[in-house]
């Protein structure tokens, strides 16, 4: 059975799994799927197409699934997806999609959004990334798995951002970021590679010495990055890490992707 509080507002047609707990003050749209075991702490407001994954939690005054920040948005019926276990903290706002975008946004497991962050329209998270607090992710923007961003940075429309990558507090970040790849500074550089990110998740020291090498050769700066990436396949043809980063570095075709200030960066 769930748990709701009195003074909160659940609207007919909305989904209630087993062990919710919904606490005062909050409201739940007609359209919410809840799974098992999330609890609203209290002044939640969940609205539209939303469905989010079991046990999840979402802190006091966190804005969820009401409609996007886009002038060009007509009302066109579009969704939002969260995933398990994540927690959602005080004044987050994460939007769903826009007919631009493919009308649905999408977070994955065990993410975690501190104190004010946002999520846009059309953004896709991947699982068991951190936004610290204000951090912004304008529309359309793609997120792998792991991703950390500091506080206060923000990440322009449509940009990517790799798997295991960490964008540094106060950041903005216009161009691409690869996978295991670290961005610093306002309009943002790559500043070497998330090595200690890579060490919290067991990465083997010979398998972070191939990523540092492949990544000096990748920034060199002999020929041009198509060369050197089809360079670097070939002498790290047997290295899926590594093969991951030109993947994402090719699936970008024409986009700009963050660069060293200094040619080598500091990996």
């Amino acid at each position: 059975m769930a748990t709701i509080h009195p003074s909160s507002v659940v609207e007919d047609g909305a989904k209630i799994g087993e062990g919710v707990t919904i606490g005062p003050f909050c409201t739940v749209g007609p359209e919410v799927e809840l799974g098992d075991g999330c609890h609203l702490i209290s002044h939640a407001a969940v609205a539209g197409k939303t469905t989010i994954g079991a046990r999840t939690r979402i802190f006091p005054f966190a804005s969820v699934g009401h409609i996007p920040q886009d002038l060009k948005y007509r009302g066109e019926a579009s969704t939002l997806t969260i995933g398990s276990d994540c927690m959602i903290r005080e004044g987050v706002t994460i939007n769903p999609g826009t007919e631009g975008g493919g009308l649905k946004t999408v977070v994955g497991d065990r993410c975690a959004f501190l104190a004010n962050s946002h999520v846009g329209h059309d953004t896709k998270v991947g699982n068991d990334c951190i936004l610290s607090n204000n951090v912004m992710l304008a529309g359309h923007v793609t997120v792998g798995d792991f991703v950390i961003f500091g506080g206060g940075s923000a990440v322009i429309q449509f940009a990517r951002v790799g798997s295991h990558a960490f964008v540094g507090g106060m950041s903005g970040l216009e161009n691409d970021l690869i996978p295991y790849g670290m961005a610093i500074g306002n309009r943002a550089h790559l500043a070497g590679l998330n090595i200690i990110g890579m060490r919290r998740r067991n990465f083997t020291r010979d398998q972070i010495h191939d990523i540092r090498r492949a990544y000096r050769l990748l920034f060199a700066d002999e020929g041009t990055l198509t060369e050197r990436v089809e360079d670097v396949a070939g002498e790290f043809a047997s290295h899926p890490f590594v093969h991951e980063i030109l993947d994402f570095i090719r699936e970008g075709k024409e986009r700009a992707i963050c660069t060293p200030k200094d040619p080598l960066g500091s990996a």
